[in-house]
């Protein structure tokens, strides 16, 4: 199955979800977003909105993370296979290499325990095999993003590598173009890293649409999540996460007197 947006044919992530889980999860229909940003030089952070939220293929990030985390404690990278799997799990959001790795990261019960270790505290792996329902809240992204693509030397360093660390940049700053919306829309023009996630849920129709990375904007190094769901469209979820993630970046800029934006 796939949609268009923008001209590009984009897969539709339906196998994330099974029959019924819509109504199961109690979708709500109304248009929810929350958004979290962090300047990862002065350490400035604002939030917006809140809410726990299915992840679609956000979770994919969690998984990347959770293979270099299970390399590193054997004492070694991640094999030429894994790579293979990365990549294509993360650059065009395979979800047959997703699939595979949740499995030899130890599906939701493997996910939970690296989560806890990399101190996300509202994430919770997606039942019965369906890791695209692992649950999410925003300021949880931040955690994960700053463990995957944080500066070496700080706060997480020591529970991913900067091997590691390297990796999940190069990865995610290497999407398929189809796939570069939401966080790179806010780009100075230079590099930047994000996975996206995006799904209908079954009993109503209404779109999941997220997007999170590292982005310079605005002269600043940023980290971003902009979490979303209950929209009409693909393409207007889209949107509405784009003009979200220029709203956090404008926040963290400073006003011409020199103070902080707030959050809003």
């Amino acid at each position: 199955m796939v949609t268009r947006d923008g001209g590009d044919v984009v897969p539709v992530e339906a196998r994330e979800e099974p029959e019924g889980a819509g109504a199961r999860h109690g979708v709500v229909g109304r248009v929810r977003v929350s958004v979290a940003a962090t300047d990862l030089v002065t350490g400035e952070s604002v939030r917006s909105g809140g809410g726990v939220f299915v992840t679609a293929s956000v979770v994919k990030a969690d998984i990347l993370a959770a293979l270099l985390l299970r390399a590193q404690d054997t004492g070694r990278g991640p094999t030429t296979a894994e790579r293979s799997l990365a990549a294509a799990m993360i650059g065009r959001s395979d979800n047959d290499a997703a699939s595979a790795l949740w499995r030899t990261v130890g599906s939701a019960a493997g996910l939970d325990a690296v989560c806890a270790r990399l101190g996300l505290t509202g994430t919770v792996g997606g039942e019965d095999g369906y890791w695209g329902l692992t649950r999410t809240t925003a300021a949880d992204r931040l955690i994960l993003l700053r463990r995957l693509l944080g500066r070496d030397g700080e706060e997480g360093a020591d529970l991913l590598g900067g091997g590691a660390r390297a990796l999940a940049r190069t990865l995610m700053g290497q999407v398929v173009a189809a796939q570069a919306w939401g966080v790179p829309v806010v780009a100075d023009g230079g590099a930047w890293a994000v996975k996206n996630g995006w799904m209908p849920r079954d009993a109503t129709g209404l779109w999941v649409v997220h997007s999170i990375g590292r982005v310079t904007s605005g002269g600043r190094d940023c980290l971003l999540a902009v979490l979303s769901d209950g929209h009409a469209t693909m393409a207007g979820g889209v949107a509405r996460v784009e003009a979200a993630a220029r709203a956090a970046v404008a926040a963290l800029r400073p006003t011409a007197e020199g103070g902080p934006r707030p959050a809003g």
